[in-house]
């Protein structure tokens, strides 16, 4: 008898859950791919000062940064670009490459970054 590979274990694996009716958890399910690009979850807005910064931020519908239903964040009065992830995790111009949680982290990490500079608007053109 062959040796047990991962490619047959895998394969194994796949035709078992197949056989089962399970959907496999790498399968996108029909509303996440329902709901790709749009979601209906937005976090609600929030306004307060961040280390003497005012951080502001709200749903929008369009304008701005945004070519949709999206989320606006604000600086001391300037636009933070952010954008959420498909995994739900939020990043910022400022902070790209550390996802965190919500809209309101972002604004607070993009504070810690930025270290008493201003926030340069993000130009849209």
């Amino acid at each position: 008898m062959p040796e047990l590979s991962r490619r047959r274990a895998l394969t194994a694996a796949a035709a078992l859950t197949a056989a089962a009716g399970v959907q496999p958890a790498l399968v996108p399910s029909a509303r996440a791919a329902e709901g790709a690009g749009h979601r209906h979850d937005s976090p609600v807005g929030f306004d307060e000062v961040y280390r003497g910064r005012r951080i502001q931020g709200r749903p929008v519908t369009a304008g701005g940064h945004h070519h949709g239903p999206g989320y606006a964040v604000f600086v001391d009065g300037v636009e933070l670009h952010v954008m959420r992830n498909a995994d739900g995790s939020w990043i910022s111009v400022v902070s790209h490459y550390e996802p965190v949680p919500t809209p309101r982290a972002a604004a607070r990490a993009a504070v810690d970054e930025l270290q008493g500079a201003p926030l340069l608007p993000f130009p849209t053109r």
